[in-house]
Protein backbone atom coordinates (compact mmCIF):
# COMPACT_ATOMS: atom_id res chain seq x y z
CA UNK A 1 0.00 0.00 0.00
CA UNK A 2 1.90 3.16 -0.61
CA UNK A 3 1.09 7.12 -1.74
CA UNK A 4 1.99 8.61 -5.02
CA UNK A 5 3.08 11.74 -4.70
CA UNK A 6 2.45 14.17 -7.79
CA UNK A 7 2.82 17.81 -6.37
CA UNK A 8 5.77 20.34 -6.20
CA UNK A 9 9.09 18.32 -6.32
CA UNK A 10 10.96 20.71 -3.99
CA UNK A 11 8.13 19.68 -0.88
CA UNK A 12 8.50 15.60 -1.68
CA UNK A 13 11.05 14.97 1.18
CA UNK A 14 9.28 16.96 3.51
CA UNK A 15 6.07 15.34 2.95
CA UNK A 16 8.08 11.91 2.74
CA UNK A 17 9.84 12.88 6.25
CA UNK A 18 6.03 13.73 8.07
CA UNK A 19 4.30 10.90 6.70
CA UNK A 20 7.58 8.45 7.74
CA UNK A 21 7.41 10.27 11.17
CA UNK A 22 3.58 9.48 11.64
CA UNK A 23 2.94 6.16 10.12
CA UNK A 24 5.16 3.18 8.87
CA UNK A 25 1.96 2.16 6.65
CA UNK A 26 2.39 4.00 3.78
CA UNK A 27 5.37 3.43 1.26
CA UNK A 28 5.92 6.88 -0.55
CA UNK A 29 6.37 7.10 -3.96
CA UNK A 30 7.26 10.15 -5.99
CA UNK A 31 5.61 10.63 -9.30
CA UNK A 32 6.81 9.63 -12.13
CA UNK A 33 8.67 6.39 -10.02
CA UNK A 34 5.24 4.95 -9.93
CA UNK A 35 6.17 0.98 -9.00
CA UNK A 36 3.37 -0.76 -9.72
CA UNK A 37 0.08 0.80 -10.08
CA UNK A 38 -2.00 -1.86 -8.43
CA UNK A 39 0.09 -0.72 -5.19
CA UNK A 40 -1.21 2.72 -5.48
CA UNK A 41 -3.98 3.25 -3.15
CA UNK A 42 -3.51 6.52 -2.51
CA UNK A 43 -2.80 9.73 -4.39
CA UNK A 44 -1.77 13.28 -3.47
CA UNK A 45 -1.54 16.26 -5.99
CA UNK A 46 -1.90 19.86 -7.32
CA UNK A 47 -2.44 18.63 -10.69
CA UNK A 48 -6.06 17.01 -11.76
CA UNK A 49 -5.14 13.98 -12.97
CA UNK A 50 -6.76 11.76 -16.06
CA UNK A 51 -7.51 8.04 -16.66
CA UNK A 52 -7.29 7.07 -13.00
CA UNK A 53 -9.38 4.15 -13.09
CA UNK A 54 -7.16 2.91 -16.23
CA UNK A 55 -3.86 3.89 -14.39
CA UNK A 56 -4.23 2.86 -10.68
CA UNK A 57 -7.36 0.07 -10.80
CA UNK A 58 -7.00 0.20 -6.25
CA UNK A 59 -7.10 3.48 -6.20
CA UNK A 60 -9.18 5.09 -2.78
CA UNK A 61 -8.37 8.59 -2.15
CA UNK A 62 -6.59 11.41 -4.13
CA UNK A 63 -5.64 14.42 -1.72
CA UNK A 64 -5.75 17.72 -2.75
CA UNK A 65 -2.02 19.56 -2.35
CA UNK A 66 -3.86 22.90 -1.88
CA UNK A 67 -6.45 24.82 -0.02
CA UNK A 68 -9.05 24.49 -3.36
CA UNK A 69 -10.45 21.95 -5.39
CA UNK A 70 -11.26 23.79 -8.84
CA UNK A 71 -8.87 22.55 -10.27
CA UNK A 72 -10.13 19.13 -10.60
CA UNK A 73 -12.48 17.45 -12.64
CA UNK A 74 -14.94 16.29 -10.44
CA UNK A 75 -17.32 14.89 -12.50
CA UNK A 76 -14.59 12.56 -13.83
CA UNK A 77 -13.36 11.08 -10.74
CA UNK A 78 -13.97 7.61 -10.48
CA UNK A 79 -17.63 7.04 -8.35
CA UNK A 80 -15.57 4.96 -5.93
CA UNK A 81 -12.70 7.33 -5.41
CA UNK A 82 -12.57 9.99 -2.17
CA UNK A 83 -11.46 13.96 -3.12
CA UNK A 84 -10.37 15.36 -0.05
CA UNK A 85 -9.16 18.56 1.47
CA UNK A 86 -5.78 18.63 3.15
CA UNK A 87 -7.42 21.61 5.51
CA UNK A 88 -6.13 21.89 9.19
CA UNK A 89 -6.49 23.98 12.14
CA UNK A 90 -2.59 25.48 10.94
CA UNK A 91 -4.13 26.65 7.20
CA UNK A 92 -7.09 28.09 8.78
CA UNK A 93 -4.64 30.15 11.38
CA UNK A 94 -2.57 31.50 8.71
CA UNK A 95 -5.36 32.64 6.48
CA UNK A 96 -7.13 34.16 9.55
CA UNK A 97 -3.92 36.36 10.28
CA UNK A 98 -3.84 37.34 6.37
CA UNK A 99 -7.80 38.42 6.55
CA UNK A 100 -6.20 39.86 9.45
CA UNK A 101 -3.89 42.05 7.82
CA UNK A 102 -6.19 43.15 5.07
CA UNK A 103 -8.81 44.25 6.89
CA UNK A 104 -6.69 46.63 9.25
CA UNK A 105 -5.28 47.62 6.20
CA UNK A 106 -8.37 48.96 4.39
CA UNK A 107 -9.55 49.52 8.46
CA UNK A 108 -6.66 51.93 8.42
CA UNK A 109 -6.57 53.87 5.26
CA UNK A 110 -3.05 51.92 4.66
CA UNK A 111 -3.24 52.39 0.81
CA UNK A 112 -4.18 56.02 1.15
CA UNK A 113 -1.27 56.72 3.12
CA UNK A 114 0.77 54.74 0.52
CA UNK A 115 -0.36 56.70 -2.07
CA UNK A 116 0.25 60.31 0.04
CA UNK A 117 3.94 58.93 0.46
CA UNK A 118 4.75 58.20 -2.71
CA UNK A 119 3.38 61.73 -3.31
CA UNK A 120 4.73 63.45 -0.51
CA UNK A 121 1.84 64.61 0.94
CA UNK A 122 1.12 64.79 5.08
CA UNK A 123 -2.72 64.08 5.39
CA UNK A 124 -3.68 62.72 8.81
CA UNK A 125 -7.56 60.87 7.90
CA UNK A 126 -10.14 60.71 10.75
CA UNK A 127 -10.15 57.85 12.57
CA UNK A 128 -12.31 55.31 12.56
CA UNK A 129 -13.34 53.18 15.59
CA UNK A 130 -13.86 49.01 15.16
CA UNK A 131 -17.13 49.34 16.05
CA UNK A 132 -18.24 51.30 13.46
CA UNK A 133 -16.92 48.99 10.40
CA UNK A 134 -18.85 46.83 9.23
CA UNK A 135 -17.11 43.53 7.42
CA UNK A 136 -18.68 40.78 6.40
CA UNK A 137 -17.39 37.26 4.99
CA UNK A 138 -18.63 35.41 1.92
CA UNK A 139 -18.03 31.75 2.68
CA UNK A 140 -18.11 30.75 6.10
CA UNK A 141 -16.24 27.45 6.36
CA UNK A 142 -13.61 26.63 8.18
CA UNK A 143 -11.01 29.32 7.16
CA UNK A 144 -14.07 32.07 7.07
CA UNK A 145 -14.86 30.77 10.66
CA UNK A 146 -11.56 31.14 11.68
CA UNK A 147 -11.26 34.84 9.84
CA UNK A 148 -14.34 35.89 11.83
CA UNK A 149 -13.51 34.03 15.30
CA UNK A 150 -10.07 36.38 14.88
CA UNK A 151 -11.60 39.93 14.30
CA UNK A 152 -14.58 39.15 16.59
CA UNK A 153 -11.82 40.84 19.61
CA UNK A 154 -11.46 43.95 17.60
CA UNK A 155 -14.57 44.92 18.00
CA UNK A 156 -15.51 45.17 14.16
CA UNK A 157 -19.36 44.43 13.30
CA UNK A 158 -19.43 41.20 11.70
CA UNK A 159 -21.60 39.38 9.27
CA UNK A 160 -21.15 36.62 6.57
CA UNK A 161 -22.82 34.79 3.56
CA UNK A 162 -23.23 31.33 2.88
CA UNK A 163 -25.07 28.69 1.02
CA UNK A 164 -26.44 27.47 4.41
CA UNK A 165 -26.80 28.87 7.63
CA UNK A 166 -24.02 29.16 9.76
CA UNK A 167 -23.05 30.76 12.67
CA UNK A 168 -21.23 33.97 13.05
CA UNK A 169 -19.72 35.18 16.03
CA UNK A 170 -21.14 38.50 17.21
CA UNK A 171 -22.85 39.21 14.00
CA UNK A 172 -25.63 37.61 12.03
CA UNK A 173 -25.50 35.18 8.61
CA UNK A 174 -27.12 35.58 5.59
CA UNK A 175 -28.07 32.86 3.35
CA UNK A 176 -28.32 31.97 -0.50
CA UNK A 177 -28.94 34.58 -3.35
CA UNK A 178 -31.84 36.38 -2.09
CA UNK A 179 -30.13 37.76 0.46
CA UNK A 180 -26.41 38.54 -1.43
CA UNK A 181 -27.42 42.49 -2.11
CA UNK A 182 -28.93 42.94 1.28
CA UNK A 183 -25.59 41.45 2.20
CA UNK A 184 -23.02 43.25 0.29
CA UNK A 185 -25.25 46.92 1.21
CA UNK A 186 -23.77 46.62 4.99
CA UNK A 187 -20.20 45.76 4.11
CA UNK A 188 -17.60 48.50 4.76
CA UNK A 189 -15.08 45.80 4.12
CA UNK A 190 -16.04 42.51 1.82
CA UNK A 191 -14.09 39.33 2.60
CA UNK A 192 -14.51 37.22 -0.08
CA UNK A 193 -13.65 33.39 1.00
CA UNK A 194 -15.70 31.23 -0.97
CA UNK A 195 -14.97 28.30 -2.79
CA UNK A 196 -14.32 28.02 -6.74
CA UNK A 197 -17.50 26.59 -8.22
CA UNK A 198 -20.05 26.98 -11.45
CA UNK A 199 -22.05 28.82 -8.92
CA UNK A 200 -19.62 31.25 -7.76
CA UNK A 201 -17.63 31.78 -10.37
CA UNK A 202 -17.69 35.95 -11.54
CA UNK A 203 -20.21 36.50 -8.57
CA UNK A 204 -18.37 39.72 -7.42
CA UNK A 205 -19.05 41.64 -11.42
CA UNK A 206 -20.08 45.15 -11.83
CA UNK A 207 -23.99 44.65 -10.62
CA UNK A 208 -22.31 43.10 -7.36
CA UNK A 209 -19.77 45.51 -6.03
CA UNK A 210 -22.09 48.30 -6.82
CA UNK A 211 -23.98 47.18 -3.93
CA UNK A 212 -21.24 47.35 -1.26
CA UNK A 213 -21.49 51.31 0.01
CA UNK A 214 -19.20 53.65 -1.66
CA UNK A 215 -16.19 53.91 -0.49
CA UNK A 216 -15.89 49.82 0.63
CA UNK A 217 -12.72 47.93 0.35
CA UNK A 218 -12.72 44.42 -1.05
CA UNK A 219 -9.96 41.67 0.04
CA UNK A 220 -10.20 38.61 -2.41
CA UNK A 221 -8.27 35.64 -0.63
CA UNK A 222 -10.98 33.14 -2.50
CA UNK A 223 -9.63 32.62 -6.18
CA UNK A 224 -9.45 34.97 -9.02
CA UNK A 225 -12.30 34.54 -10.93
CA UNK A 226 -14.86 35.14 -8.33
CA UNK A 227 -13.96 38.87 -9.06
CA UNK A 228 -14.32 40.22 -12.94
CA UNK A 229 -11.34 42.03 -12.78
CA UNK A 230 -11.90 45.25 -15.20
CA UNK A 231 -15.51 45.73 -13.06
CA UNK A 232 -13.16 46.07 -10.11
CA UNK A 233 -10.76 48.13 -11.57
CA UNK A 234 -13.69 50.49 -12.78
CA UNK A 235 -15.10 50.66 -9.28
CA UNK A 236 -11.88 51.67 -8.15
CA UNK A 237 -10.99 54.11 -10.57
CA UNK A 238 -14.27 55.91 -10.44
CA UNK A 239 -13.85 55.85 -6.56
CA UNK A 240 -16.92 53.86 -6.01
CA UNK A 241 -14.75 51.53 -3.69
CA UNK A 242 -12.14 52.68 -1.59
CA UNK A 243 -9.21 49.83 -2.02
CA UNK A 244 -8.70 46.08 -2.70
CA UNK A 245 -6.28 43.56 -1.25
CA UNK A 246 -6.07 41.02 -3.29
CA UNK A 247 -4.19 38.12 -3.09
CA UNK A 248 -5.36 35.91 -5.97
CA UNK A 249 -5.97 36.86 -9.83
CA UNK A 250 -7.12 34.87 -12.69
CA UNK A 251 -3.83 35.10 -14.34
CA UNK A 252 -1.13 34.38 -11.85
CA UNK A 253 1.39 36.47 -12.17
CA UNK A 254 -0.43 38.93 -14.33
CA UNK A 255 0.72 40.36 -17.30
CA UNK A 256 3.34 42.70 -16.89
CA UNK A 257 0.88 45.47 -18.37
CA UNK A 258 -1.66 44.87 -15.80
CA UNK A 259 -2.79 47.44 -14.46
CA UNK A 260 -3.23 45.66 -10.81
CA UNK A 261 0.98 46.13 -10.58
CA UNK A 262 0.76 49.95 -9.83
CA UNK A 263 -2.99 50.79 -8.78
CA UNK A 264 -2.94 53.21 -6.14
CA UNK A 265 -5.35 51.66 -4.34
CA UNK A 266 -4.88 47.59 -5.10
CA UNK A 267 -2.23 45.91 -2.45
CA UNK A 268 -1.55 42.91 -3.93
CA UNK A 269 0.34 39.18 -2.94
CA UNK A 270 1.43 36.64 -4.73
CA UNK A 271 -1.19 33.96 -3.49
CA UNK A 272 0.22 33.76 -0.62
CA UNK A 273 -2.64 34.24 2.11
CA UNK A 274 -2.57 30.77 3.04
CA UNK A 275 -1.26 27.43 1.85
CA UNK A 276 -1.39 23.46 3.01
CA UNK A 277 1.11 22.94 6.14
CA UNK A 278 2.70 19.74 5.59
CA UNK A 279 2.60 18.25 9.31
CA UNK A 280 -1.46 19.30 9.37
CA UNK A 281 -2.26 17.81 6.12
CA UNK A 282 -0.34 14.65 7.24
CA UNK A 283 -2.19 14.43 9.98
CA UNK A 284 -5.30 14.37 8.25
CA UNK A 285 -3.74 11.55 6.07
CA UNK A 286 -3.32 9.68 9.10
CA UNK A 287 -6.49 9.99 10.85
CA UNK A 288 -8.15 8.80 7.59
CA UNK A 289 -5.95 5.72 7.17
CA UNK A 290 -7.25 4.96 10.87
CA UNK A 291 -11.11 5.99 9.96
CA UNK A 292 -10.60 3.70 6.88
CA UNK A 293 -9.89 0.18 9.36
CA UNK A 294 -12.27 1.14 11.80
CA UNK A 295 -14.90 1.73 8.75
CA UNK A 296 -15.50 5.54 10.09
CA UNK A 297 -16.96 8.61 8.02
CA UNK A 298 -13.10 10.09 6.29
CA UNK A 299 -12.69 14.09 7.17
CA UNK A 300 -12.53 16.48 4.99
CA UNK A 301 -14.42 14.72 2.04
CA UNK A 302 -14.99 16.92 -1.06
CA UNK A 303 -19.17 17.07 -1.81
CA UNK A 304 -19.17 16.65 -5.76
CA UNK A 305 -22.78 18.08 -5.59
CA UNK A 306 -21.57 21.40 -4.53
CA UNK A 307 -18.04 21.62 -5.68
CA UNK A 308 -16.22 21.37 -2.50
Amino acid sequence: MCILYMADPADAEKWRDSLSTLTAELEFRQWPDIGNPAEVHYILAWEPLTNLAEQFSNLRIIYAAGAGVDQFDLASLPGHVSLIRLVDSSMADIMAEYVLFGVIALHRDILAYQEDQRSGRWHPKPIVRASQRRVGVMGVGNLGRAALDRLQPLGFQLSGWNRSLKDVPGGSCYVGRDQLDEFLGQCDILVNMLPLTPDTDGILNAARLACLPRGAGLINVGRGAHVIERDLLEALDEGRLGGAVLDVLVQEPPSQDSPVWKHPRILLTPHVASDVQISGAVAVIVENLAREKERKPLVNVVDRLKGY
